[in-house]
Formats: C-alpha cells, structure tokens, sequence
C-alpha cells in the first residue's frame, strides 16, 4: 500500500521525467490532456482538461480553490488567471512544491495562489474554508478514500463542490491475467482502483451528492497512446542507462509505465471520468 512518503517519492524521483516528456516547462501539467475535433497538439489537450473541469464545476471569480494533489501548479495558475480566483495547492512531493512556488513568482501570482505541503486527508485549513476542492489524477492515490472524504467535507462551504478527474476500475471483478492495473498503479505509487459505483457511493454516503458524471475515456485515449509511445521510444535509452547509472527506485522503471497503462486501456481495464459532487447540509451527512 502506498504511503505519503512513497507518494512523495514518486513525484521526486520522476520530475524530470515529466519535464522531458511532458513538456513541463510550457505545460505545467502532469495530467492526461482530453481530445476532442478541435484540439491539435498535446499543449491544447493538456489545457482542455482544465478547462472542462472549471467549466464542470462552474467555477466563478472571487472563489476560493484548494487544488488537492497540485502537482507543479499548472491548474492553480489556469483558474487564478481565468477567473481570479485565489487558490491553496498542496502536494506531498518537496519538489513539485518548490517547483510550483517558484513559478508562481515567475508569473507574479503570489497574491492569489499559495503552495504548502500537505497531506489533503489531513490539513491545517479552518472548517468552511472552500467554495471547490479541485483533484486531477490525485485521489486515485489516497489508500483511505473516507478520510479525503470526511476532510472535504469539513473543508467546504454548504453547497461547495468538489471536481475530480480520475481513473477508475471498469468492474469489480474483471479478468487481468498480467495485472496489467497492479503493475501500472505500483510504478506510480497509486492505491488500489476503485469502480465508479464503490467510488460514488462513498462519498454519496458521506455528506456528498453526485451531480455531474461524464466518460471522457475515448478523449484521453490519444493521450494514453503518447504515453505508449514514450514506452518504446524511450524503453531502450532508459535500459541503457539503468546497466550504466543507479537511478532512484520509482526512476528505474517509470518508463514501463506507458506501456502498462495503455495495454490496460485497450482490455478496457479502466476508465477516465469527470466527477461533480455537491456537499449537503451536515444534518442530511450519511444519508
């Protein structure tokens, strides 16, 4: 089972990975980008998935965001600057941290966006604290959903919302002779995958209703195959490097990564959804 500390480690071991794969200078984001006719390069994809996301959840000026799992700041920078907003992004990783702090300076942000870190199932931030909590490809991680859970419903407003992109589990019980998904989810230090329905009525049960659910699995499908082609081009460069150097655990074999993802995907192991939930009164919690 992941810890934060493994979480964290991840994140430190593989920001250089994401900075030549990813672009990560120009993109800011170490997201899946979502395709549609209109979209043209990687850059654009990796933009509309903020952008659908802000435009899911109805994000409006003057709200206040807590971007859980921020990764370097690139959704924090997209809402302070579409829709000045002021935003809290937190992360595990020491280095997605300074990387993102030093950013926000380079595009004189620092008046709407703040960076610390944090555990999102335990932070230091007063109950009502949050209009959205924002999370892309980050609670996928947390082992205890429930605890994510019981803290975004301390944090947020009566009516807040919380917008998550993530991966899910097609079934409960499917056949994955090669544990393609355990395979995948270890190299990236994830918990276990949940399915929609466990996933929802977690947090149905828990003082949220769903509001919004859309499959966006075929958009992100381009996205998965670069990933795939990341594998084999890079693949030989890092097995060459690995017999030479003494790379960090998660480093070692993080390229294998695009292969695993995708070969999921094309079983139909899993699915990438867009989620809405909109907290309740504390009175109606659990039910």
């Amino acid at each position: 089972m992941s810890t934060n500390r493994n979480i964290a480690d991840y994140y430190n071991q593989t920001l250089n990975h994401y900075q030549n794969w990813w672009k990560l200078d120009n993109n800011l984001a170490v997201h899946y980008g979502i395709w549609d006719e209109s979209t043209s390069n990687f850059q654009e994809a990796l933009a509309n998935t903020n952008r659908l996301l802000m435009e899911t959840a109805n994000i409006k000026e003057s709200e206040h965001i807590l971007d859980a799992g921020c990764g370097v700041g690139g959704s924090a920078f997209y809402l302070a600057q579409q829709k000045k907003v002021i935003v809290e992004g937190i992360t595990l990783s020491e280095k997605q941290h300074n990387y993102a702090t030093k950013k926000c300076k380079e595009l004189n942000l620092e008046n709407q966006v703040n960076f610390s870190i944090q555990d999102y199932t335990n932070t230091n931030f007063k109950d009502s604290s949050f209009d959205v909590i924002w999370a892309i490809e980050s609670i996928t991680s947390a082992p205890n959903k429930i605890k994510f859970i019981n803290e975004a419903h301390r944090l947020l407003k009566t009516g807040g919302r919380i917008i998550i992109a993530d991966y899910f589990k097609s079934k409960e019980h499917q056949n994955d002779p090669k544990k393609l998904l355990e395979k995948w989810r270890i190299l990236w230090s994830m918990a276990p995958f949940d399915t929609i329905e466990s996933y929802s009525k977690a947090f149905e049960e828990n003082g949220f209703k769903l509001t919004v659910h859309k499959d966006v699995t075929k958009q992100i499908t381009p996205t998965a195959k670069r990933m795939y082609w990341s594998f084999l081009l890079g693949g030989p460069l890092a097995l060459i490097y690995n017999s030479f150097n003494k790379p960090s655990p998660f480093a070692r074999n993080h390229y294998k990564s695009g292969l695993y993802q995708y070969k999921a995907l094309r079983k139909k192991l899993w699915n990438y959804n867009v989620l809405l939930f909109e907290k309740v009164d504390s009175d109606k919690k659990g039910n």
